[in-house]
């Protein structure tokens, strides 16, 4: 009776593996896309050994430039299976446009802004063939806005405290990054993107104080992360900053937020870390 228990825990253990999501996330800090990215996504998706893509626009406000731009490097890589799927919010997807997004080797989310897309796909048929998609095994790629939609909770970019939009934050305060629910694709992260290039540090801390339980994961232009279940990879032209709160530090004192013991690290390309 006892080795028949242990079996079926062996058993349902497996199983419970084997549903997690078999497809990779590439995501893309924005900028320029070096040819390491490109092709790295081309080799994850297998395009050049069939299949093909859809490129999502809906971030953008003008999504025929957006696809152009998005699909013009892989064109370059010799791989043309790269088409625009453009959805409108409050339409009635067909269960044909749904196919292309579940059948398609790799969805590719191009940058803008991650409300906009968002509010076209939160809750709706379409966020959910994507998450089959990656579910099934295909590559989700993402750049800028489309990085940003990965995550569980999504920095949307916004100040609720001084509403005037800058590319940075002046301070780290409380109740100032607005978080919104984004794709899912990965949990208990929080990622910022154009990074370095930005200032974008006082964003990401105030997140991860905010949000202690998570990692803080900030990708610079021309660089992305490769995930595969825990494990992420850097690759391209820059690094990405990993920010932790392993003591789940939190204090605030006229609205300002303090935290000790937060770890950082700078990675380069070529360098991996774990997800927890």
């Amino acid at each position: 009776m006892y080795r028949f228990v242990l079996l079926l825990s062996f058993l349902f253990s497996c199983t419970s593996v084997s549903q997690g999501p078999k497809g990779t996330l590439i995501i893309i800090g924005g900028g320029s896309r070096p040819e390491t990215i490109i092709n790295r996504i081309i080799d994850e998706s297998g395009l050049r050994n069939g299949g093909y893509g859809v490129v999502l626009p809906m971030s953008s406000a003008t999504p025929d430039s957006s696809v152009f731009y998005a699909t013009e490097p892989f064109v370059k890589a010799g791989v043309s299976t790269l088409k625009g799927l453009m959805f409108k919010k409050g339409e009635s997807p067909t269960p044909e446009r749904l196919d292309s997004i579940r059948n398609a080797s790799l969805v590719y989310i191009a940058g803008g802004d991650q409300s906009r897309f968002m509010d076209v796909v939160r809750g709706t048929p379409i966020e959910a063939a994507i998450r089959d998609a990656f579910q099934a095994g295909s590559v989700i790629a993402g750049t800028s806005a489309g990085a940003a939609v990965m995550c569980e909770k999504m920095i949307t970019g916004n100040q609720l405290r001084d509403t005037t939009y800058t590319s940075t934050f002046k301070t780290i305060e409380s109740g100032n990054l607005e978080i919104t629910p984004g794709l899912a694709l990965v949990k208990g992260v929080l990622i910022d993107q154009h990074f370095l290039i930005r200032s974008r540090h006082n964003r990401l801390l105030t997140g991860v104080i905010d949000f202690p339980d998570h990692l803080g994961i900030g990708i610079d232009e021309s660089t992305a992360v490769v995930v595969k279940g825990k494990q992420v990879e850097v690759i391209g032209n820059s690094q990405v900053i990993l920010i932790e709160n392993p003591k789940q530090a939190r204090q605030e004192r006229e609205g300002k937020l303090g935290a000790k013991g937060l770890v950082t690290s700078i990675y380069l390309p070529g360098e991996s870390f774990q997800l927890r």
